[in-house]
């Protein structure tokens, strides 16, 4: 007889925001549903990704004009907060993240230790000795920098593949980071907040997809939000 899984009753909602990703984002839509119901905000999109999105199966909220990756979680936040959702898993459009992969987030929500909570914050964790040399450089100074900020080690701080629940949801809405810093300081909030934060290891993808991110506007950002977070922590 097959053990049910420990989060079998947990309501998840598998949320995926993308702009200019129609020749990917079907492909991650099917692969998403054999395992969650899917929901795609199409973040001011000029192309197909929102008709893509929807002809594979997946609810879309389009998002105009466009207003970053960090806009469309909160609204998408806002919309599994409203439906009742206990957590959001949230992955990319771009197939960097394999959605066979879910199962692992979701065993991990359901199963806390004997003497701690169900996670709050649940984060894919890559193998950097898989990147390519430029990214793994910056993945790794990037790691060192915010395990500094938040005084803690934390192995991966932006990668995209997590599970976020109920509160940590709540306690993100009124960010105003609009890109990708606003997964940085979503770590920063659940530390803060003193709520458990979990790793799951993720396969490392790279398929020669186009990038949506500038270097140097990147590390711009990124020190800004190590800053914010390091801020944030001297709070508590």
């Amino acid at each position: 007889m097959t053990t049910p899984s420990p989060a079998a009753d947990a309501r998840i909602l598998a949320l995926v925001p993308g702009y200019e990703e129609g020749p990917r984002i079907g492909a991650v839509v099917a692969a998403a549903l054999r395992h969650l119901p899917v929901l795609v905000v199409d973040d001011g999109s000029s192309d197909d990704t929102a008709p893509n999105a929807e002809a594979a199966g997946a609810r879309v909220v389009r998002q105009v004009p466009n207003q970053g990756k960090g806009a469309a979680l909160r609204a998408g936040f806002r919309l599994a907060l409203d439906e009742g959702y206990d957590a959001v898993l949230t992955l990319d459009a771009d197939g960097q993240h394999d959605p066979d992969e879910i199962p692992r987030f979701v065993a991990a929500f359901g199963a806390p230790g004997a003497s701690g909570p169900r996670p709050e914050l649940i984060i894919g964790r890559r193998d950097f000795a898989r990147m390519p040399p430029v990214r793994r450089l910056a993945n790794t100074l990037g790691t060192a920098t915010f395990s500094w900020a938040v005084g803690r080690h934390v192995p991966d701080n932006q990668s995209g593949y997590r599970l976020l629940g109920r509160r940590l949801m709540r306690a993100t809405l009124d960010s105003e980071e609009t890109g990708f810093e606003f997964e940085v300081e979503m770590i920063a909030v659940c530390l803060r907040n003193g709520w458990t934060l979990d790793w799951v290891p993720i396969s490392t993808i790279y398929a020669g997809e186009p990038s949506h991110v500038r270097p140097m506007a990147h590390l711009r950002h990124f020190v800004r939000a190590t800053r914010s977070a390091r801020r944030r922590m001297r709070r508590r």
